[in-house]
């Protein structure tokens, strides 16, 4: 081979081409098993795609159109446009469930998560037993809703049960919890929080464990108080995962309807009836499904702008 051949050869070598001809150029290779990858990636997701979309989207579309609909469970009935909406929000009984389901969402939320964090602060303390006390406090929630609904009725139902047999001997008479409609509502409320508490327990127990114990060592330093470390330092540490458990538990608390179905199916006189109570009893007892989905419908708007604010919140802590 001559001294020409080979720097020829050198030069080819140099701008990108082999022996054989004109060369890929740097980075071609990668690209393509990159491409490769991603086209694998999106075959073998495709089927489960168009399944997430078939069990999900296609239900929440066809809901869509049955609330512009006056049709009912057989037939779908003639296009109204938005009628059902404007009649449901002219109704007074929504208005009253509204505002039911408004006041039991933050009983339910915030009553659930003082008594949560309350437990989980507890809990990091040395008390006797402490495994053991973890397993019952979840009772609660790990307990179907049925049981614990079935419990409560044997409670509060009748006159004969223990606690109006206990209120008339303390002297206060005839106390009927699920015959008066503000005692049912608060009869209603208390259980919510009393199934919901252990969940929030475990959020903030898994928040508090996250927080570096030195930053408590230097607050004792500095000379801060109890109440002071635990509003300027165990509350913004855990805001974060606060937040979320407020997000999840609205979801909850609005869309609960075994709560309140299994102890008052929405009694005495419509007084326990929240809004999912009321899209199920338009639905499947008066057997207008237009109005029922409307119903359901704005729910969902609701629960969204709630959640967008909730997360605008979680995106705003800044922990230093």
């Amino acid at each position: 081979m001559s001294t020409e051949s080979v720097a020829r050869g050198l030069r080819r070598a140099r701008g990108g081409v082999g022996v054989g001809g004109p060369g890929r150029p740097p980075g071609t290779r990668k690209r393509g098993k990159a491409i490769s990858h991603t086209g694998t990636f999106l075959l073998f997701a495709l089927p489960s795609v168009l399944l997430l979309i078939l069990l999900n989207a296609y239900p929440v579309i066809y809901a869509g159109w049955q609330s512009l609909r006056n049709g009912d469970l057989i037939n779908a009935g003639e296009f109204i446009a938005f009628k059902n909406y404007v009649a449901v929000v002219q109704e007074p009984a929504f208005w009253h469930a509204a505002i039911f389901t408004v006041a039991f969402t933050i009983v339910g939320v915030f009553g659930s998560w003082a008594i949560g964090l309350g437990l989980a602060l507890l809990l990091r303390t040395r008390i006797p037993a402490n495994g053991v006390f973890k397993v019952l406090l979840l009772l609660p929630w790990v307990v179907p809703t049925v049981v614990s609904a079935t419990s409560w009725n044997w409670l509060v139902a009748t006159p004969q049960s223990p606690l109006p047999q206990l209120a008339h001997f303390l002297g206060f008479g005839d106390v009927l919890f699920l015959a008066n409609p503000t005692l049912a509502q608060i009869t209603v409320c208390v259980f919510k929080v009393w199934i919901s508490f252990p969940f929030m327990m475990m959020m903030m127990s898994s928040a508090l464990a996250s927080v570096d114990t030195n930053v408590y060592e230097a607050s004792k330093v500095d000379g801060a108080g109890t109440w002071q470390t635990f509003t300027n330092i165990t509350l913004p540490m855990i805001s974060r995962t606060t937040y979320v458990s407020w997000i999840l538990m609205t979801i909850f608390c609005v869309n609960d309807f075994p709560t309140i179905w299994l102890l008052t199916q929405g009694g005495p006189v419509n007084s326990t009836q929240s809004l999912v109570v009321m899209a199920y009893q338009t639905v499947f007892q008066n057997n207008q499904v237009g109005p029922g989905v409307a119903i359901a419908f704005i729910m969902t708007v609701v629960l969204v702008i709630v959640s967008v604010l909730l997360y605008r919140q979680i995106r705003k802590v800044n922990i230093e």
